[in-house]
């Protein structure tokens, strides 16, 4: 085939980056003692470092010491002035981009520095140690052979100070990917980079629709808005029929439990399905083993890692630990410090290790996505595991959720009320909730108390949403596509009082 001595050198190429993967896995804590040390030498002529005497810190204890953990409020007023054109303040190299969180935790917007080396040595390394696992698991693949298509934001690059500009990461990413990289995906890049998002997904099919694609990449819930719009315009029935080639699907950004049974009936079934984690600000974990669960923690992406014991309700349950001290089973809240010059900061999500050799873990929640406005502390790996079995059990199959409480009032205790568009709908929606109830029961203990005889909450309240409730929400309220995610687990009703407005 045309590209076939590509596809083999770069498949060469990749097998033999795969040893330096391995190096990380089995020597997590040199290298990533290392990873740290190299950073605070870095930055210790930057404002930041000269506060926190980075010049005398020959350790992890003087660190931990030095340094207390921060957030985005502690971290703001430096990233404020960086955006006005400051430099040196936290990292020493310029720092140019900023990702655009979704401001899933919270209604505002948070600007995440993101610098080359972030680019290049993190997110851009992530994605050539995915390649290098799975080619070398794949040693016959011809990915390379064809297209890869991209599913990134639709942000536009806003200048603060014409020097500093921000967008969603994967418009970062994509502004910023090589010639070589370029020419290999589809679409191009002023369509991949365009703003409104409907417009942007019919370019995108009208691009891609006669190509080879080989690969795909993207959001599991946006990727399947833009799989049925293929499907809808060529009349196929699976991507079989329009690319025949495809093996590899590249997903993160939510839990793909909710979409597995859509894609694998859409898709060809020799496709590979792969995990990433990949946040705004850093590349965290990728699938180390096809058709297995667990992430494994990419530990010389240049970060360093610390975990703080969590409840699900929020609260820290002690000091922060370094990678070497983690359990297996136990909640984490994970603190991070880049090469971007984010320092001890707490990005908001929770992780669960699997296992320690490598270190393999499964993303939990977010420290402030849960419900506990009865003492139930639910949070939302109990609900995945919930919905599927639920799902599991009568052959249902769900797109979209949300779920929120009804609080108590003098006359009656509270409930939980969820909202759930289905692409399979139940028969019986009273047996759904009858089964979702169950199946809380035996996951969360606390719920199963405040469930007892009606204590403290009622059975769960099931509204089965209208077709695309969620996706006129989300354009409602301007979060059409990119890294933007539906709300699971709210202890406040504002979401699902909107969606509630929306479906009647």
């Amino acid at each position: 085939m045309l590209y076939n001595p590509i596809n083999k050198l770069i498949v060469w190429v990749m097998n033999r980056r795969f040893a330096s993967v391995k190096y990380g896995f089995s020597h997590p804590k040199e290298v990533q003692e290392r990873t740290l040390l190299k950073m605070i030498k870095t930055a210790q002529r930057t404002e930041w470092g000269k506060l926190h005497d980075f010049s005398n810190i020959a350790a992890y204890s003087d660190f931990a010491r030095k340094v207390p953990v921060q957030n985005y409020q502690t971290l703001k007023p430096y990233i404020d002035r960086i955006r006005g054109g400051e430099q040196n303040l936290l990292w020493p190299t310029h720092i140019k981009w900023f990702a655009k969180s979704s401001g899933t935790t919270s209604g505002r917007s948070k600007f995440i520095p993101v610098s080359q080396e972030a680019i290049d040595l993190c997110h851009f390394k992530g994605g050539r140690d995915l390649l290098s696992i799975y080619f070398s698991q794949r040693p016959d693949s011809n990915m390379f052979e064809g297209y890869s298509l991209r599913l990134g934001g639709s942000t536009t690059f806003n200048s603060k100070n014409h020097e500093t500009y921000f967008g969603d990461l994967s418009a970062i990413l994509i502004e910023n990917l090589p010639y070589w990289t370029e020419v290999r995906c589809t679409p191009n890049q002023s369509t991949a980079l365009m703003e409104e998002w409907e417009s942007k997904l019919e370019k995108i099919v009208e691009e891609s629709i006669g190509k080879n694609v080989t690969s795909l990449i993207g959001v599991p819930s946006w990727m399947l808005v833009l799989i049925k719009k293929v499907l809808e315009k060529t009349g196929a029935k699976n991507l079989a029929e329009v690319w025949p080639n495809l093996e590899l699907y590249g997903h993160g950004g939510v839990n793909f439990a909710p979409y597995e049974q859509q894609f694998k009936k859409l898709l060809p079934e020799t496709v590979t399905y792969l995990e990433t984690y990949n946040a705004s600000e850093g590349f965290f974990g990728l699938q180390d083993r096809i058709d297995q669960p667990g992430l494994a923690l990419m530990v010389d992406q240049g970060i360093f890692y610390e975990f703080i014991p969590y409840t699900p309700d929020g609260k820290a349950d002690g000091d922060p630990i370094p990678l070497d001290g983690v359990e297996i089973g136990i909640e984490y809240a994970m603190i991070i410090t880049t090469n971007a010059g984010l320092w001890r900061y707490e990005i908001g999500d929770t992780v669960r290790f699997i296992s320690t050799k490598p270190f393999r873990f499964e993303v939990s929640g977010r420290t402030q996505h849960f419900i506990n406005a009865f003492g139930e502390e639910l949070i939302i790996d109990n609900a995945e595991k919930a919905l599927k079995n639920t799902c599991d059990s009568l052959g249902v199959e769900i797109l979209e959720y949300t779920a929120a409480p009804v609080y108590m009032d003098a006359k009656a205790t509270g409930a939980h009320e969820w909202m759930i568009e289905f692409s399979n709908p139940p028969s019986d929606m009273n047996s759904f909730g009858e089964t979702l109830d169950q199946e809380l029961k035996k996951i969360n203990s606390d719920y199963e108390a405040k469930r007892h005889k009606n204590l403290a909450l009622q059975p769960p309240i099931i509204h089965r949403a209208k077709s695309q409730l969620f996706y006129q929400w989300l354009k409602k309220n301007g979060k059409l596509g990119g890294q933007h995610k539906i709300p699971r687990l709210s202890n406040q009703r504002k979401h699902i009082d909107e969606l509630l407005e929306l479906n009647k």
